[in-house]
């Protein structure tokens, strides 16, 4: 694996940077897999003042040597390895929203770098690798900075001419899932997780000038269990935690409906480790079920290998809050319910928290990392099975500590 990753980072251009030192705010969202963070976190860096990554942090903490089957068994870092590095990573992607286009030179580099994250095997050899450059080159130069179509449509052109010749990668892509399925991830080498997020366009980079009063935002499910990662990345920051939570039924009908959706939440290949799973309902159901763990990775997951795809995901939603809660970091806590219903308060409770100006909310928010169109109590479709979950003293104290009733009625 050292090799791979030194063969990868050889081939992405990032310079590096010192910036860390000077970093002054950051802000980490807490919370379990599928409980709308990726939702949240595209509204809150939508905030002027709100410098954030494309994605999440977890591609680049493993291209540096961190996570699972690198220095940890589990996805819970306790210490950062190269972490100059890392920050030089982050440093170079993190940027703000903008109604402007970055420059040629800055999106062949950003597409590039990414490109090569999510398609390793694909395009790490030479050639392969010079023929993306070139794809990328003579899609981006019929983008100018006048050019007044939406980001995604720019992005669908620009996707359409890397994979001319394999359309079906396009799939992998979050909002890209073709119609009819058959097609399931079946990649040889993974560094970042699928759905795969389209590098953005209209960007503006993160300098020294933004240093003194913005605000760096990281979201990652995974953090939950990696506490401490920001601060030993920006030691002169203040880190400031929000917990953002959701009921039990919603969040373990969204992790059942991802373990089973085959174009992602592929987080780690378990057959390198020489452990096959018996996970009934999944790996006795879909293809990829025996080798692939899907969503955040518990300390505890072993022994979940041979238990019931619902034990498995209610121990993810579970064992996340938990480590939140005993962390005894947050500052801040909100709920997604609380978000699809207002979110204009919402945002607005944040900013003051964080001492920024009052943002705007974007006109429609979108849809991000969806297995199925959204809709209110999707639970339902699991009702019983969840139901009976819900009678579990683990799970109602759980949900009393997250402050939520054990009224169906109210689980949204």
């Amino acid at each position: 694996m050292d090799s791979f990753l030194r063969a990868i980072k050889s081939r992405r251009d990032v310079p590096g940077s010192e910036l860390d030192f000077l970093v002054r705010r950051v802000v980490v969202i807490l919370s379990s897999s599928r409980c709308g963070s990726s939702l949240f976190k595209e509204a809150l860096a939508q905030h002027p003042r709100i410098a954030s990554l494309d994605g999440e942090l977890d591609p680049l903490l493993a291209l540096c040597g961190n996570g699972f089957n690198l220095n940890s068994d589990s996805d819970c870092i306790e210490w950062v390895a190269n972490a100059a590095e890392l920050t030089s990573c982050i440093l170079d992607e993190i940027s703000f929203a903008s109604p402007e286009l970055l420059d040629t030179d800055s999106l062949l580099r950003k597409w590039k770098n990414r490109l090569l994250l999510q398609f390793p095997a694909r395009f790490l050899e030479a050639d392969a690798n010079r023929h993306l450059e070139q794809s990328l080159e003579a899609a981006l130069n019929q983008i100018d900075g006048a050019d007044c179509r939406s980001e995604t449509e720019l992005q669908a052109q620009i996707l359409a001419a890397v994979f001319r010749d394999e359309p079906w990668r396009i799939g992998y892509y979050d909002g890209n899932a073709p119609p009819g399925g058959g097609l399931y991830f079946d990649e040889p080498l993974k560094i970042e997780e699928p759905p795969f997020v389209v590098p953005s366009l209209r960007r503006r980079r993160f300098g020294l000038d933004d240093v003194a009063e913005s605000v760096l935002l990281f979201k990652s499910p995974s953090d939950a269990y990696r506490i401490g990662t920001y601060e030993q990345l920006f030691p002169n920051a203040r880190v400031t935690y929000i917990h953002l939570t959701r009921g039990f039924a919603q969040s373990v009908n969204g992790l059942m409906d991802g373990w089973l959706y085959p174009l992602g939440f592929f987080s780690h290949d378990l057959g390198r480790v020489g452990c096959q799973l018996a996970i009934r309902g999944y790996s006795d159901v879909v293809p990829f079920g025996r080798k692939w763990w899907k969503f955040d990775l518990p300390r505890n997951w072993r022994q979940f290998t041979r238990a019931r795809l619902e034990d498995v995901c209610l121990n993810q939603w579970h064992s996340a809050h938990d480590a939140i809660l005993q962390s005894g970091v947050c500052s801040l806590r909100v709920s997604f319910e609380a978000f699809i219903a207002d979110p204009a308060a919402v945002l607005g409770k944040i900013t003051d928290h964080l001492g920024l100006p009052t943002m705007s909310l974007p006109g429609v928010l979108p849809v991000k990392m969806a297995t199925d169109a959204p809709r209110v109590r999707r639970w339902h479709k699991r009702g019983e099975q969840l139901l009976q979950m819900a009678r579990r003293a683990e799970v109602r104290e759980m949900m009393s500590r997250l402050g939520y009733t054990m009224e169906p009625d109210t689980w949204l």
